[in-house]
């Protein structure tokens, strides 16, 4: 029997557009149970002890609770903004296993798991397909030979200031000339 028959299918969501601007966390409390005399409880008193302080330190938008419980298997419950909660079973991790399942927990969104049905979704379909990088372009584009000399120089090229001189010098020029050809009018024409 397949598990993706019961797995929820759906798009990929971010909460209230969170990472947009800020990013919120969406871990609001974190409940760690566990036995202070039990065997399977080792690992998460060594986290209690050495990592749970740098742990609150990081993550000052999480609540942390210790609930010590005679006798019951290890476990910590993940509780999120928008009112999921997660039960983790922590029977014989280790200090190193706790602080990687709660990085885990601490980034997840609290959206429940699901197989999704596109990698992209938007709220507003476009109904004029699939944009391209040659969506706007020139066809002439189509039938350009490449290497093209036209198309290789980059487009907001600036004159150099020996070609802006030699600009001005040949614009110099073509008036001289004209003010020549005038002259010779005007003397003719006397």
């Amino acid at each position: 029997m397949s598990s993706s028959r019961f797995t929820p299918r759906g798009f990929p969501r971010v909460p209230l557009q969170n990472g947009i601007g800020r990013y919120i966390c969406q871990l609001k409390r974190v409940t760690l149970r566990f036995c202070k005399s039990s065997g399977s409880s080792r690992g998460i008193r060594d986290f209690i002890e050495t990592d749970l302080i740098s742990y609150a330190q990081d993550h000052p938008g999480t609540a942390v609770y210790l609930k010590p419980r005679r006798h019951k298997s290890p476990s910590f419950v993940a509780e999120y903004l928008n009112g999921e909660r997660e039960v983790i079973s922590c029977h014989n991790f280790t200090a190193q296993e706790m602080v990687k399942w709660l990085n885990l927990y601490t980034t997840r969104s609290g959206i429940p798991l699901m197989r999704y049905v596109k990698m992209w979704h938007t709220d507003c379909p476009s109904i004029q397909g699939v944009w391209s990088p040659f969506t706007n372009k020139d066809p002439a584009l189509n039938i350009t030979q490449f290497p093209s000399e036209e198309l290789s120089r980059p487009v907001w090229e600036e004159k150099s200031a020996t070609e802006e001189l030699l600009e001005m010098i040949n614009k110099q020029k073509i008036t001289d000339e004209n003010d020549d050809d005038t002259q010779k009018v005007q003397a003719a024409q006397m």
